[in-house]
């Protein structure tokens, strides 16, 4: 037909132009809301509540259209919630495994009938989550419902769990721990971020409707994370976990120090992640992969490019052949735009050249996509990467040095690896200190997967089976900490108070008290400060013997010492660290008789009950040297096409500060759990009675265990407490001591995160509220090596 504007296939396919944009009324979510009249109210006892007199907060769309309003919660509010989670948890724990689980699998056939309102509603708030990705979640963990009292047998439920999500974390990573938390039969309180709040208040009212108990899920939302530490203060809250950016995750961590309550952090947000092409990767579909990761999708973390320099050239001319045409990003206001154009400009004044998909509009809150080519590990756009669509580009020559780049980064969450060389592949996923590896792949995500960040990427695992033990307390678990407010505290001084000490002359006589040694190194030596400490026989009376002073700087150099060894010790076998425990158990029963001496006289213990100790010792390590090749991960059923690996690894470098309880057996139970899994330890002996732990010293140096794997420092415990939190090396610290050291721990260990175990020697009353170290149940293992590892998943796909 002349002057038709109708265009061919070839045509089409010459230009490649966009099509018209789809057009959506979002005519569900918009009736969804005006049914509650743009204004949400919060969500507990099974039912919206609109508090009188209180404030809310707007919530706009991209373009900065309003979409609703949602209730900023008050402290009365917290406080009726805190009441309906409980009456929920007592409701919902006393069903069966299967009520639970069909009532989590009705909420899969509710979301088919409402699953066009859930994904309208995510699009206007700007929190998308697919139907068929709830549905998945929903199927895995009400299978795992099912099965919870046949599979995780003796461990029960914690109570009431609490979620706090920043505003930029997705609806997916929130119920990737609210189900998994109702699956084992808690109840939750949900403190979602602006984006999440709406659509999980719409979930919230899909689960009563599928038949769960009012109060069993509940929603309080706020201006900010700091609504997450006024629900903790409640004395009915169990526990709290955390995900979205980290600097509201250490602002959680602050605010809730010394309450009493655990807390985990899952910074999902953020984070710096390593997207790595070999030369032996199929390069067109690198290039395809790398693209859509950094620019096409919503993304939650910043990529890198690292490539190989033989293919250097190959790379960058196809990133310039498949990014010409491609439209400018969005950017979230004209302040960002401000701060893109500024890395953008350094980034050339450090030498880098740009590769960009169209020249940079003068102005306004959009930019095309660029790689900054050149970059270098130490560059500030690589470290701190601004908002907006730039992917850095650095280079590397061996397979050794594109790992040592990938680690440069204090974030260890994930990795993306190209290369046709399955054993390359595989290679190069275990020497990467990340929680997830894709290989040819990238972003995949699927519950049965375990995502644990390593590094400064998070303190818990989400997913998986192993994301299921944070919500469930075993049979054998220490007692809770304390619950009370958070004492007055300078952090700057804690473990700075002045200790009589004594300094060692020449002169030994036959009936002085026995100057002990500490081990780092793998040698018996003295303190830096060349102090020491006098130990009381029980009740304060004479002095026994006198144990060094230790304190910073001989934990700097026993972290020294274990950083260098710890790496080779998780090389070794399970069957070869096996063997090292089980000669450790020999050389303690060769000891037996000065140990139990030691036992007797520190503790005032008769020497039956002291040989006891010794003799539960020795079976410990036992235990522990039986148990390091018994539980190794494995292969994940994956409902896609492809392979997934879940893998425990070491956390590294472990310090330990030692409970009174014990003194003997809780050493070699904490240390066989640690070096088992292929971690080195840092321990700091009971400072009441020290004596059987560096009488163990003599054990050790008989011994074939590396040197440095395992380092004893005696010293003041807050002194020792507070040089071990300030430590960057190390990963976690298992705790026994006051209210105070717990305190100043949940404070102090934010930057970079550690795990944290603690445990306050005395409860609420002044009684002995530590571990009953001399049980044998099989979960005292089990829970000691979860403690002890980290895990890490690997994505395989197939054709």
């Amino acid at each position: 037909m002349a002057g038709s504007t109708i265009k061919t296939v070839h045509d089409i396919f010459q230009s490649m132009e966009s099509g018209p944009a789809a057009t959506s009324s979002y005519a569900t979510a918009q009736a969804w809301l005006e049914h509650h009249s743009r204004s949400l109210g919060l969500f507990f006892d099974g039912k919206f509540v609109r508090p009188a007199d209180s404030q809310s907060h707007s919530l706009c769309d991209s373009k900065g259209a309003n979409v609703c309003s949602t209730v900023c919660a008050a402290d009365d509010d917290v406080s009726h919630c805190a009441s309906s989670a409980v009456n929920g948890y007592k409701a919902w724990s006393s069903l069966t495994c299967h009520q639970r689980a069909k009532v989590l699998l009705g909420v899969v056939s509710a979301l088919g009938q409402h699953g066009q309102c859930v994904t309208e509603l995510c699009e206007l708030c700007g929190a998308s989550c697919s139907p068929s990705a709830l549905v998945r979640l929903l199927q895995y963990y009400g299978s795992w419902a099912q099965l919870r009292d046949t599979l995780i047998t003796g461990w029960t439920p914690l109570g009431v769990v609490t979620v706090v999500a920043s505003d930029d974390c997705s609806l997916y990573s929130l119920m990737l721990k609210v189900l998994p938390a109702l699956a084992m039969g808690n109840s939750v309180i949900v403190v979602p971020g602006r984006s999440t709040a709406p659509p999980a208040l719409l979930l919230a009212q899909l689960f009563i409707g599928a038949g769960l108990p009012a109060g069993a899920l509940n929603i309080l939302t706020g201006s900010n994370v700091s609504l997450g530490a006024k629900v903790a203060q409640s004395p009915s809250i169990s526990y709290v976990t955390y995900c979205g950016n980290k600097q509201d995750g250490v602002m959680l961590c602050k605010a809730t120090a010394g309450m009493g309550v655990p807390v985990s952090v899952s910074p999902c947000v953020g984070a710096t992640c390593p997207f790595i092409i070999f030369e032996s990767a199929d390069i067109d579909s690198a290039v395809e992969g790398v693209l859509e990761a950094a620019f096409r999708k919503k993304k939650e973390i910043h990529w890198v490019l690292c490539v190989q320099e033989s293919v250097l050239d190959s790379v960058v001319a196809r990133l310039k052949l498949r990014m010409a045409g491609m439209k400018c990003v969005a950017l979230q206001s004209d302040e960002d735009r401000v701060q893109v154009d500024a890395t953008v400009q350094e980034a050339q004044q450090q030498g880098a050249t740009l590769v960009q998909s169209c020249a940079a509009p003068p102005s306004g809150a959009q930019y095309p996509p660029t790689v900054l080519c050149g970059a270098a590990p130490s560059s500030p756009f690589v470290v701190d990467p601004s908002p907006g669509p730039l992917l850095p580009l650095m280079t590397f020559r061996s397979n050794t040095e594109a790992v040592t780049l990938g680690n440069h980064s204090p974030h260890g969450q994930a990795a993306s690896i190209w290369t046709e060389d399955l054993t390359l592949a595989l290679e190069t996923a275990k020497s990467m200190s990340v929680g997830s590896v894709w290989v040819n792949s990238h972003s995949v995500s699927d519950p049965c997967l375990p995502v644990c960040g390593h590094k400064d990427s998070g303190t818990c695992t989400d997913g998986g089976q192993e994301g299921l033990y944070q919500f469930l307390l075993p049979p054998s678990s220490s007692p809770p900490l304390p619950r009370s407010s958070p004492v007055s505290m300078d952090y700057s001084k804690f473990g700075t108070a002045i200790t009589p000490v004594v300094i060692p002359d020449d002169a030994d006589a036959a009936s002085a008290p026995k100057y002990y040694q500490q081990f780092v190194g793998g040698k018996a030596c003295k303190s830096v400060s060349g102090c020491s400490v006098a130990v009381h026989s029980p009740g304060g009376g004479r002095v026994l013997a006198y144990c060094p002073d230790g304190g910073r700087k001989d934990v700097r150099n026993a972290v020294e010492a274990a950083a260098k060894v710890q790496p080779g010790w998780m090389k070794k076998s399970p069957s070869a660290r096996a063997q090292s425990l089980y000669s450790l158990a020999k050389g303690l029963e060769a000891k037996r008789r000065d140990l139990a001496v030691s036992i007797s006289v520190q503790t005032g213990l008769s020497m039956d009950e002291a040989e006891k100790e010794v003799e539960l010792s020795i079976a410990r390590l036992s235990d522990w040297a039986a148990y390091c090749d018994k539980v190794l991960g494995g292969a994940l059923p994956v409902p896609q096409s492809g392979s997934a690996l879940a893998l425990p690894e070491a956390l590294g470098v472990v310090g330990v500060v030692l409970p009174d309880k014990n003194p003997l057996l809780s050493v070699v139970t904490l240390l066989g759990g640690a070096i088992a899994t292929g971690n080195a330890i840092i321990m700091t002996p009971s400072q009441k009675y020290p004596l059987p732990a560096l009488t163990f010293i003599q054990v050790l140096q008989s011994s074939d265990l590396p040197a440095g794997l395992v380092n004893i420092i005696t010293g003041t415990r807050d002194q020792m407490t507070a040089a071990l939190a300030n430590h960057s090396v190390i990963k976690a610290i298992w705790y026994w001591g006051s209210a105070e050291g717990c305190q100043y721990l949940q404070h102090t260990c934010t930057s970079p995160l550690k795990t944290l175990r603690l445990s306050c020697q005395k409860d609420e009353e002044g009684k002995d509220g530590g571990r009953d170290w001399t049980q044998s149940h099989s979960s005292l293992l089990e829970e000691m090596w979860r403690n002890a590892v980290q895990w890490k998943s690997v994505w395989i796909p197939t054709a």
